[in-house]
């Protein structure tokens, strides 16, 4: 009797989207993450075009070596038209930076930045 076929919660193009997006976040090419991974660049770029998978382990050691977590390569969807998804990188940069600050400095930048918006629109 032939099994069902198997149900996919995330496909391996996304998956292949996920590391990319998050490799070239990081200012990383496909040669240095296979070095750093102890494989083939032909490897990664097959992983990111969908034409190969990853086993959790991978995704695990994959994610490590990025300084991401498997849930930013492996978690839930996440809605494309979520406007709280930043496309530009430089905003996100600068959010990362500015969440590093101390509370006292953070809430005095948002103030400003509230002001700005305000006199804006």
């Amino acid at each position: 009797m032939p099994r069902p076929p198997k149900r996919v919660f995330l496909s391996k193009t996304d998956v292949g989207q996920r590391l990319r997006a998050i490799r070239l976040e990081r200012g990383v090419s496909q040669v240095e993450l296979a070095k750093a991974l102890g494989t083939f660049q032909t490897t990664i770029s097959a992983i990111e075009r969908g034409a190969r998978g990853l086993t959790l382990q991978q995704a695990v050691r994959v994610a490590d070596t990025l300084g991401a977590s498997p849930d930013d390569i492996l978690g839930p969807r996440k809605n494309a038209k979520d406007p709280a998804r930043l496309k530009d990188r430089r905003f996100v940069r600068r959010i990362e930076k500015i969440a590093q600050l101390p509370k006292r400095d953070q809430q005095a930048l948002l103030r400003t930045i509230d002001a700005f918006l305000g006199k804006v629109s």
